[in-house]
This record gives C-alpha cells, sequence and structure tokens, in this order.
C-alpha cells in the first residue's frame, strides 16, 4: 500500500428489528413477456439511473435517534475489527456452488499502470430451457467502446471455434449440436481489454486514480423463448441476467486496493474472489482508496473512499451497516458474504452484485446526519442487492420491480432509523419531483428520463404506500418475505408480484392496479 492511502477500522453497535417470517407458497406460473424491438432515443435525456436532489435544497439539521418499538427484537453486535475473517459469511447459511448455475471462472491480470487486462474465462452452462439450444448468445458490454476488447479464442470442450459472430454487444455462437435440455456445454474465452477512459456519466474505465471494472466479462444472457439481450438507450438498465455463480482470480502490477463484489482469499500467486447466486461480479481499483469497515452479524461491509471524504466515508459505512440490518430483517438475510461501498466520479448510483458505487457530489455535500443525497441513493443502491440481486427481474421491460421497491425501501430505512424524517423523506426524495404516469412503464416508453423515472422509480414509490395501506402492515412485510423467498436467485415479473400479494392479504387491489398500471395483473 502507497504512504497515501490508509486503512482505518471501525466498530459500530446497533439494534436489528426481526419479525417473523411466513412460510413461502409454491410460485405461480406467469405468463412469458414479448421481446421489445422498437427503440426510441432521447438525445437530451440525462443518463442518470436514479433520480436525486438539487444540492441546494439539502437541510442538514437532523433531530436525535428515535427507535420504534418492535414486536420482537434481535441483537445484532458487529465483528471487532481483530475478529473480522478473511473470508467471512452471511447472516443465514452460506450458499454454495450450484451445479444448475452457470459457473463463470475468470483469471484476470490487471496492469493498473497500462490500463489493460488481459483475460481467461471458462464458462459452464447447463441447459435449463427446455429446449435444445442451436446457438448461444452472450452479452459483451466492453465492445461498445472503440477498440476496448479484443477476443482472442474461444473454444468449446478444447476445441476451437469458428462459428460464431460479435457484433455490438452480442457474440453469438453456433453449435455444431443442439444442446440437449439439461445437458452441460463449457466455453473458453481469452480476451484483453484495452480499458477506455471513463466519461463522466459512465462507471466502466478509469480516470486519474480508479478503475472500475463493471460488465466487464461475457456474459451468458437468459433465455426464455428466444435469447433475452436488449437494445441499450440513452437512460435505463437495459440488462437482464440469470443468476450465476463466479469466481474471479485477480493479479496487479501494484500495491493497489481492490473494492470487490466478494471478500478476498489467496490462491497461490491470485488473489481469489468467490460469488454465489450472484447477477455479476463488479471490482474497483485504487492506489489511493481510504477503507473502513465494519460488520452485521457476518456480513462485512466495507466503505472505500479517497482523501478528504473521511466523515462521509464513515458516515456512509454507518447507513450501510443501519440499511443491511433492517432489510435484512424486514426482507431476507443479507444475500452475500460482503458490501462494498465505493466512491467514484459519477453523476448518482449504480448498484451490482456485493458492491455499489456513489458519486463523489454526494461525499462533498455531505454536512452530517441522515439527510442528504448520499444517505438516501446509498440505501437505495443497496436494497438492490435484495431487488435486483437476488431477486431478478426485466430491468428494461419492467423496471418498476426493482426501482420502486429499492425507491420504497428508502422509506423503510428511514421509518425503523430515523422515524421522525418521513414526511421529509417523501418531499425530498419523491414529491419535489412531481411523480406521475404508469408504474410499469418500459425504459423505452418512458419517454425522458425525468417521465420515465417519475413514473417506474417514484409514482412506484407511492403504489407501494398505498399498496402497504390496503393490506396492512402484517400483511405487507410478510409478503415482503414471501416474495424474497418465492424468487430468491430467480427472476420476478409483474404478474409474479401480483400474485405474491394476493398470497398474502385478501384486500381488493383492484382499483389500484388501474390507478397506477397501465396493464392487468
Amino acid at each position: 500500500m502507497k504512504k497515501n492511502s490508509r486503512s482505518v477500522r471501525v466498530t459500530f453497535f446497533f439494534l436489528l428489528f426481526i419479525f417473523l417470517s411466513a412460510c413461502a407458497s409454491p410460485p405461480p406460473v406467469a405468463p412469458a413477456i414479448p421481446q421489445f424491438i422498437l427503440i426510441t432515443q432521447d438525445p437530451n435525456a440525462s443518463p442518470t439511473p436514479t433520480p436525486f436532489q438539487p444540492a441546494e435544497l439539502i437541510v442538514a439539521e437532523e433531530p436525535s435517534f428515535t427507535q420504534v418499538p418492535p414486536t420482537e427484537t434481535q441483537t445484532f453486535t458487529p465483528l471487532p475489527a481483530s475478529a473480522i475473517p478473511a473470508t467471512s459469511t452471511t447472516s443465514a447459511p452460506p450458499e454454495a456452488a450450484s451445479a444448475s448455475r452457470t459457473n463463470y471462472i475468470l483469471y484476470a491480470t490487471l496492469d493498473f499502470t497500462a490500463r489493460t487486462l488481459s483475460v481467461d474465462e471458462t464458462i459452464r452452462y447447463t441447459n435449463n430451457t427446455g429446449t435444445a439450444l442451436s446457438d448461444i448468445v452472450l452479452s459483451v458490454q466492453p465492445n461498445f467502446y472503440g477498440s476496448t476488447f479484443t477476443l482472442n479464442s474461444i473454444s468449446h470442450e478444447g476445441a476451437a471455434l469458428t462459428t460464431f459472430s460479435l457484433s455490438g454487444q452480442r457474440l453469438g455462437i453456433s453449435l455444431s449440436q443442439p444442446l440437449q435440455p439439461d445437458t452441460v456445454i463449457r466455453l473458453t474465452l481469452n480476451f484483453n481489454l484495452n480499458i477506455p477512459a471513463k466519461t463522466p456519466n459512465g462507471i466502466f474505465g478509469y480516470d486519474f486514480n480508479q478503475i472500475n471494472l463493471v460488465e466487464w466479462y461475457p456474459f451468458i444472457v437468459p433465455y426464455n423463448g428466444g435469447w433475452i439481450l436488449h437494445d441499450p438507450i440513452a437512460f435505463g438498465e437495459h440488462l437482464v441476467y440469470d443468476s450465476s455463480d463466479i469466481e474471479v482470480n485477480l493479479k496487479t502490477d501494484l500495491d493497489v486496493i481492490i473494492a470487490a463484489s466478494a471478500p478476498s482469499e489467496p490462491n497461490g500467486e491470485w488473489t481469489r474472489y468467490r460469488l454465489y447466486g450472484a447477477r455479476t461480479f463488479a471490482l474497483s481499483a485504487s492506489n489511493e482508496f481510504i477503507m473502513t469497515d465494519t460488520a452485521v452479524g457476518d456480513v462485512v461491509i466495507r466503505s472505500y473512499y479517497f482523501d478528504g471524504y473521511q466523515a462521509a466515508g464513515d458516515a456512509m459505512l454507518f447507513a450501510a451497516m443501519q440499511a443491511v440490518s433492517i432489510y435484512s430483517a424486514k426482507f431476507a438475510p443479507y444475500p452475500y458474504q460482503t458490501l462494498a461501498v465505493v466512491q467514484t466520479d459519477i453523476h448518482d448510483g449504480q448498484e451490482y452484485d456485493g458492491l455499489v458505487f456513489l458519486a463523489t457530489d454526494f461525499y462533498g455535500q455531505y454536512s452530517g446526519g441522515a439527510r442528504n443525497n448520499l444517505t438516501t441513493i446509498g440505501v437505495h443502491e443497496i436494497a438492490h442487492q435484495w431487488w435486483f440481486g437476488l431477486v431478478g427481474n426485466d430491468q428494461a421491460l419492467e423496471p418498476w420491480l426493482d426501482e420502486a421497491m429499492a425507491t420504497y425501501s428508502e422509506h423503510v430505512f428511514f421509518e425503523f432509523n430515523y422515524p421522525g424524517q418521513i414526511s421529509w423523506w417523501w418531499q425530498f426524495r419523491v414529491d419535489y419531483f412531481k411523480p406521475g404516469g404508469y408504474v410499469d412503464t418500459s425504459i423505452y416508453n418512458g419517454g425522458t428520463f425525468r417521465s420515465y423515472t417519475n413514473a417506474a422509480y417514484l409514482n412506484g414509490a407511492h403504489f407501494i404506500e398505498d399498496l402497504r395501506g390496503r393490506m396492512g402492515d402484517d400483511d405487507f412485510f410478510r409478503f415482503l418475505k414471501d416474495y424474497a423467498s418465492r424468487y430468491s436467485r430467480g427472476r420476478a415479473t409483474s404478474y409474479d408480484f401480483f400474485a405474491t400479494v394476493r398470497a398474502n392479504s385478501s384486500a381488493d387491489i383492484s382499483d389500484l392496479i388501474t390507478k397506477y398500471f397501465s396493464g392487468s395483473y
């Protein structure tokens, strides 16, 4: 570690509210969602993925902390720093690799100075589609960045393949024989990344002191009557993922600090990271990171920030601890072994499994308390560990399923940690933007960034609040746990969402669906 880098370990103590969970019933069968083809881009739209408040409207003062009496409590004591193991487990029994999930093993050598990455990738794919497949389709997001991605070779069971095509984000592999249901194919790829300069709005790439690798390796996209790989648009997220098991073995040329989606462990000359039941693996490298950490149960939480931002970095660590505590109680146990919260130069925040990025501007605006963009956007992105990571969905066609849920999860965070701030939260995060529009809008028919987020995120939060009021708190929180359990490591649709609501409540919600949604569910 360079002498201008340091690691500070802090420990917090916090009370966690636990409620009894309901047993999950079998999931309903939902009709397939058709693919969207026609795309209209708005060149003036903001690429910002989450709406946030202008800095000049942030109110810093905050009243004293008030607890809400729980119906059942359990004390969670974070581990002291000296007791945090190199490899930690979640608060639930650790999940092992699954033979039915796609497995990725990557050996990656990062030249931090030259900003290059060389990778050997092995993919083990089991055909769980129920139909014979004549081809395999992979997403290759780095291929969008000019001369960034170079595919050196691709082979099947050790034999070189020539029947493939790479165009834009799509790598298609034609198979000499159909891949029958419940059979396995093994693919090996060798590729290089010439890591590009990061754009002001983007995350992937390098800037003067940091390299961010997100969506950096080819992955097999889901299949549902066809391969699901939507076209990108100026705002919103277009990728859809199966749950997978990922092992990344990394070497670097300098003593850089790595923030990653999973805990590190030695593997000979490599550093190994293993992530089970995840959508994607992200990492950030810098020789200037400062890191503080704590734990909630067995979940290790780390905050990575830069010199001059310690107060904000430590405050975000505390907020992350609070969020993991209450979300684990109200939704499901935290899905992974670790959580990394990483400062970077973007305009907003962005979630990945086990890792979230937050804008440097949020750290710079921070002046204490929880009434600010750093806290609200931070806990929003952390909520995506459940509503995106644990329970997946089609982010392009049904973005409300993760975005409205993550937005309302901010409400859950505040009501159980800062209950006096609920009215402030509604005004600051939601009603300031005058939300409206159908909640089930896609990224393609949302119009502008503002109209899209007003519908899917913010009107979505109003819908969930009204749904909660109609169901009552007991049924509502039982529904959240049931929904997280039914679709754990899977993907849910709007039909699945409402089927689970009805399985947990007899309340008539037909008028709410008519008010907030364009479809019938």
